[in-house]
């Protein structure tokens, strides 16, 4: 009751939406579901620390509204049936908080020493468990597709997964196991350069993260060869997705995609597929659909922002069946950047191997490509730069058809073009491939089959 009563009245309007929404989710899940049969999967952390006390405070609601009025005194706790997976990869701290926890708002705790998915086999056999209460957010690298109740995922045992605060947000630095935390560098204080600030102080809420440490890959293969080398040798495409009735349209010339195609090939990337869509939610998604799959990356402009016609987010959501949510923490970053100027009505995004810019024109671009180049994240990897060699010729094409089409047989690993600047001007055969070698042994051969018929030109015009 004094949880309601004080967020009820706060000045903070986001803050009471949130907390009645999350309410609503809890007393709807005690409302279809026997309260023996609903259990709250809690391990100490702060998303299942807020979610105990909404589940309080949604209990107090439920039962008000249930068994009329209730004296202020007659619910002090929610006993809703709590399940801890204790962990040996856990802090101290951290078992030590989950104990104190329970025992302090009169929690029936059942411990469970086994990993998740086997705990909840033993724990539905023992027990009818019809909804279990989560503290998954929308952040989360689980969240994508679920909903606030959401069945649990094919081959686990049967259960609703109930999430209250899957829209909530926060600005703490997380905390994973024994064996891959690391004080989070981003809270160092900068006077000393040895303490670290409170996790509440953490900027940028997207980083939460940054004090887990990556599991290494040996730089070394097995045949001696360096990691990072093999990283560049592999192959790396992707797909480019214009959105834009007025290009189709013809009013304005695309030249986003251009841009983007040129530096992808700066740092050793295949464009496979460029395409150009109407301002429709179908034709995006079916677009992301096609491309998402086949490629290692998807990069889609325009139909970024408020207007009626900026459906990209919504193209790209439909395409991976999940649903649109605000990212407070990038929306607050922005704040902070940007001041009264931000409006928060729409930011880029990323979701899974699709990239939506923000960029309307080629400087903006560059800006947003440094950008990625720069995050980790994005899966912008350097691959092995690509190497060209462009010939020109006046010979006509079916004078040099058959050699090029046997050059294109025995040299397979090489990317062999030929057009006209104009249909009277000079024939430009172009070599690209990442082996330098057989590039130039390509380009050779076709020079060597037409002595003195064609001559090396620095660069496609």
């Amino acid at each position: 009751m004094e949880i309601d009563r004080a967020v009820r009245g706060s000045s903070d309007r986001r803050l009471r939406t949130k907390y009645d929404n999350a309410v609503y989710v809890v007393q709807r899940a005690f409302a279809l579901y026997p309260f023996e049969e609903v259990a709250f999967s809690f391990n100490g952390g702060k998303d299942s620390t807020v979610l105990l006390h909404l589940l309080r405070a949604g209990y107090y609601l439920h039962k008000s509204s249930s068994d009329g009025e209730v004296e202020m005194n007659t619910i002090q706790n929610c006993p809703v049936r709590t399940i801890y997976f204790e962990s040996p990869c856990a802090f101290p701290e951290i078992n030590s908080f989950t104990y104190e926890t329970v025992s302090t708002y009169g929690l029936p705790l059942e411990t469970i020493r086994s990993d998740f998915k086997s705990g909840l086999e033993g724990l539905l056999k023992e027990r009818p468990t019809k909804a279990i209460f989560i503290g998954t957010r929308i952040g989360d690298p689980n969240a994508v597709g679920q909903e606030q109740f959401s069945p649990s995922s094919p081959g686990w045992p049967p259960f609703m997964r109930v999430n209250p605060i899957l829209d909530w947000s926060y600005r703490y630095t997380s905390i994973g196991s024994i064996y891959d935390t690391v004080p989070n560098a981003l809270l160092c204080d900068s006077t000393t350069g040895k303490s670290f600030r409170p996790a509440y102080m953490l900027s940028d809420g997207r980083l939460e993260r940054a004090g887990r440490t990556k599991k290494n890959i040996s730089s070394v293969s097995s045949n001696g060869t360096n990691s990072t080398e093999v990283e560049q040798t592999i192959s790396r495409s992707a797909s480019i997705i214009v959105v834009g009735d007025e290009i189709l349209f013809g009013t304005v010339e695309d030249k986003l995609g251009a841009g983007l195609c040129k530096k992808l090939h700066a740092i050793g990337w295949r464009v496979s597929h460029v395409a150009v869509v109407s301002n429709e939610i179908d034709s995006v998604a079916e677009e992301v659909e096609r491309c998402k799959s086949t490629d290692d990356m998807v990069f889609l402009v325009g139909g970024l922002g408020p207007l009626h016609s900026d459906i990209s987010l919504a193209g790209v959501a439909k395409a991976f069946g999940v649903r649109l949510a605000p990212d407070e923490e990038f929306e607050e970053y922005l704040s902070q950047l940007i001041g009264d100027n931000y409006t928060g009505d729409r930011n880029e995004i990323k979701c899974k191997n699709v990239v939506i810019l923000a960029a309307t024109n080629v400087d903006e671009l560059e800006t947003e490509w440094g950008c990625l180049l720069d995050t980790q994240e994005s899966g912008l990897v350097m691959a092995k730069s690509f190497v060209s060699k462009h010939l020109c010729t006046s010979l006509l094409d079916v004078k040099i058809a058959p050699v090029v089409a046997k050059l294109c047989i025995d040299f397979s690993d090489v990317y062999i073009g030929c057009y006209r600047i104009s249909r009277s001007g000079p024939l430009v055969v172009s070599f690209i491939g990442k082996d330098n070698q057989r590039v130039e042994a390509a380009a050779e051969k076709l020079t060597n089959s037409f002595e003195g018929q064609f001559s090396q030109v620095d660069s496609c015009k």
